[in-house]
């Protein structure tokens, strides 16, 4: 799935080892084009493709209002386009996860949303069950998946004879543009990871305040207070490079990382290290991956490639975001 689709996001597909993919949905957090400007150009090369698959796009109130515009644009589809508006509240059962949508605070109708995969068993004791007199084998695999087991002499085996207790799945948050916000602290808690924008460093924070923004030091202290195990910086200003930023952050939350165009995290679970940056996990060729305590802001050679966003978000105004009094020009009020 992709959340998210601003202008270049297909050009970026192409360029990464994913390929543009037939992707079944798409998740909109909000209508500032940034978000949304790449979906005609990409559902309109799934139609010159021969796409015959269905495509479900999801966002908040006002998607079917945004895509009687698009249309316009994209012509007809010869697969079937689903509009489904989600608001806050909202549950997508999707079996072993969930996705939990919520409410954000970006001065807009926006929605962030929460990916909860379903508790696991807990860890499978070998001694316990060879005591038991459970052989090696498929007996074993049913017992983890919660299955009792017949024995030869008629005995049964009970799953919770073998099994530890439930462990936690992961959860990964993806809170769009918002300042921090009440309700994504709520969702956030205990995640593995939480995706959260920086548009503005901290010298800015009044003007964060006035757009409904984020600072680094805004979002770390949010993922700090959630508890999550690792901070994805996004949604950068152009004016801003990600070490900057990172610094910024880590200041509060040491485990923050802002990635750049390619990278992955990789989400492993707790007993196998926790999330992990891999940086241009996403090419041909790929890094060795960092671990979550690692620098993960673009090494210092250039600007995280998190988008300089929407010239029409109030939070852009004329001049790049986040001038600043440091040989930079001072930057004017949002417009």
């Amino acid at each position: 799935m992709l959340v998210d689709c601003g202008e270049g996001t297909q050009r970026q597909l192409l360029r990464s080892s994913v390929g543009l993919a037939e992707l079944p949905e798409v998740f909109v957090t909000h209508y500032h084009a940034d978000h949304y400007l790449g979906l005609p150009g990409m559902l309109k090369t799934f139609a010159l493709r021969g796409r015959e698959a269905p495509l479900t796009v999801y966002g908040p109130p006002g998607l079917a209002d945004l895509f009687s515009a698009l249309r316009r644009v994209f012509g007809r589809l010869p697969y079937r386009l689903e509009l489904v508006e989600l608001r806050d509240g909202d549950v997508l059962d999707r079996g072993d996860y969930r996705i939990v949508v919520f409410r954000v605070a970006h001065g807009v109708t926006a929605n962030g949303y929460g990916f909860v995969e379903v508790p696991r068993p807990g860890r499978f004791d070998v001694a316990a069950a060879g005591a038991l007199g459970v052989e090696p084998g498929p007996d074993f695999g049913r017992l983890q998946s919660g299955e009792p087991v017949a024995l030869p002499d008629g005995r049964r085996v009970l799953p919770e004879q073998v099994l530890g207790d439930p462990r936690p799945g992961r959860k990964i948050v993806l809170a769009g543009d918002t300042a921090p916000a009440a309700t994504v602290l709520e969702v956030a808690q205990g995640a593995d990871v939480l995706v959260h924008e920086a548009t503005f460093a901290e010298e800015e924070r009044e003007r964060a305040d006035e757009t409904a923004h984020s600072t680094a030091v805004g979002a770390a202290r949010l993922a700090a207070a959630a508890e999550v195990r690792m901070l994805a910086l996004t949604h950068l200003s152009n004016r801003y490079f990600g070490p900057e930023i990172a610094r910024e952050a880590r200041e509060v939350f040491p485990e923050t990382v802002v990635p750049r165009d390619f990278d992955i995290i990789d989400v492993r679970f707790p007993e196998r290290g926790g999330p992990r940056l891999v940086k241009a996990g996403a090419r041909a060729t790929r890094e060795e991956g960092e671990p979550h305590g690692g620098d993960g802001s673009g090494e210092g050679r250039g600007r995280s490639d998190g988008g300089g966003g929407d010239p029409g978000d109030p939070a852009l105004g004329g001049d790049p975001v986040g001038a600043s009094p440091r040989g930079r020009a001072a930057s004017r009020g949002a417009r």
